[in-house]
């Protein structure tokens, strides 16, 4: 069985056109329900869920700009985890 934690990441320089047709991928990726990330040494499949939350972030500071875009779900093929009653004691 293979792991189910596992992670992708990578980092490189790229021109406008490579990175716009990244963002179109994984664009892609979420109208599909499934997205493949890897290059020469790694491969990550990831399935999307129905709600999923998304942080946008910009700034621009001392000369050099950036934007920072995270999106997290739950797995929708994990076995959800159940959590017992709340409880208060005081």
């Amino acid at each position: 069985m293979s792991d189910p934690n596992k992670r992708f990441t990578h980092e490189s320089l790229a021109d406008r056109k490579t990175i716009k047709t990244l963002l179109s991928s994984l664009a892609k990726g979420f109208s599909k329900g499934q997205m493949t990330l890897g290059d020469d040494k790694d491969e990550l499949v990831l399935k999307t869920a129905g709600l999923m939350d998304l942080r946008i972030k910009a700034e621009r500071e001392d000369g050099r700009c950036e934007v920072s875009l995270r999106v997290s779900w739950s797995d929708p093929e994990a076995p959800a985890q159940r959590k017992g009653a709340p409880r208060i004691e005081s």
